[in-house]
């Protein structure tokens, strides 16, 4: 039990589809007239799609090349107790949709379309907020309390944003699938679905951030049985007689399923809040680097290839930051690196030798 409770509570760090209505003539979603620089909101028409608390969910698109589309999944906590979770309390996850249009407008990090360095900057962009607690990837209503009642619909939301993606970009033909954080997590497993929608376009992923989540029994189980997450992963015929799910296993998952998916990740190797994530499994700092490592090891040997960048340092996540640009790594810089991959190339891996604090 106490393994079990100290999962549950790393799950607070974790930071960083619906289905159609019954009626077919009703739209899938609505365009909301507040818009900022290119940005716009919209609300998908299915009563599946919610926040954790029952709120109004809404996604944000940028439109830009239609046959260019990157999907970025925002991180933003976790909750696995009616304590966590309450959202009058002190709830570790966003319980609402954090940024609205004139945030995003401001352009930092990738999401800025002036920058010429910015591989992405002409590129369609779905962004995908984070309002569930449950890593994108829940489909279930769990109970922790009389008066705490979580809407995990991570997964109902995001199969929202697909819908969106297959209906106004059919003729995509390279989608880049990424996040940051908690919203890292589920990006293999959206591209595989990804694959199956949009058989014809590219798929690239780059996961920010997660690349130290181990897969442990006591961390897949828990999730599963309060998130419901097993119900996101597809019926692939490769997953035949696997049961349950972990963070690595998403992309052996999906790199089974569709060998043509690039998949690429970014890291810091002393991550800190990776680092806190897995402290209550008795797992020091210092071992950051070895899980970060072990977790590439694990996918590969599955017959996966992942182009993996790890940087020195304890710092987070950078998609959404100007460093982005100026980081450079054993001579290769971060931004050249995410370059090669947009163009379709797999950049050989870069890891820090002397990887400091």
């Amino acid at each position: 039990m106490k393994k079990v409770t100290a999962a549950l509570g790393m799950l607070a760090v974790l930071v960083a589809g619906c289905a159609g209505i019954s009626d077919d003539s009703a739209p899938a979603s609505s365009t909301l007239p507040d818009e900022s620089a290119g940005w716009r909101r919209i609300v998908p028409a299915s009563p599946d799609c919610m926040c954790g608390d029952g709120s109004e969910y809404s996604f944000f698109e940028r439109p830009g090349d239609p046959s260019k589309v990157m999907l970025f999944f925002e991180g933003g906590g976790a909750c696995y107790s009616a304590e966590t979770c309450d959202p009058n309390g002190n709830p570790t996850y966003s319980v609402g949709i954090r940024k609205g249009v004139d945030e995003l407008a401001e352009g930092t990090g990738l999401f800025d379309a002036a920058n010429a360095a910015n591989p992405l900057a002409d590129h369609t962009i779905l962004y995908v907020p984070y309002c569930t607690g449950d890593g994108h990837l829940g489909n279930i209503r769990t109970a922790y309390s009389p008066d705490v009642v979580m809407e995990h619909r991570g997964w109902a939301n995001t199969t929202a944003v697909l819908d969106h993606l297959v209906d106004s970009y059919p003729a995509a033909v390279q989608v880049v699938v990424s996040g940051e954080s908690a919203g890292s997590v589920p990006t293999p497993l959206v591209a595989g679905v990804v694959s199956d929608r949009l058989p014809d376009a590219e798929i690239v992923t780059f996961g920010d951030g997660s690349g130290a989540y181990p897969d442990l029994p006591v961390i897949n189980e828990s999730i599963t049985s309060l998130w419901g997450a097993d119900g996101a992963i597809p019926d692939w015929p490769e997953s035949e007689g696997q049961t349950g799910w972990s963070v690595p296993g998403l992309t052996v998952r999906a790199g089974l399923h569709d060998p043509d998916i690039t998949f690429a990740r970014f890291d810091f190797a002393f991550d800190g809040i990776q680092a806190d994530l897995v402290g209550p499994l008795d797992i020091g700092p210092d071992q950051i680097p070895g899980l970060i490592d072990a977790t590439e090891l694990q996918i590969e040997t599955s017959g996966t290839p992942l182009a993996a960048y790890v940087a020195p340092g304890n710092s987070h996540t950078i998609i959404s930051n100007d460093d982005v640009y100026d980081l450079e790594v054993e001579g290769v810089r971060l931004i050249d690196w995410i370059t090669a991959l947009v163009d379709g190339d797999v950049p050989p891996d870069v890891h820090c030798v002397d990887c400091e604090r």
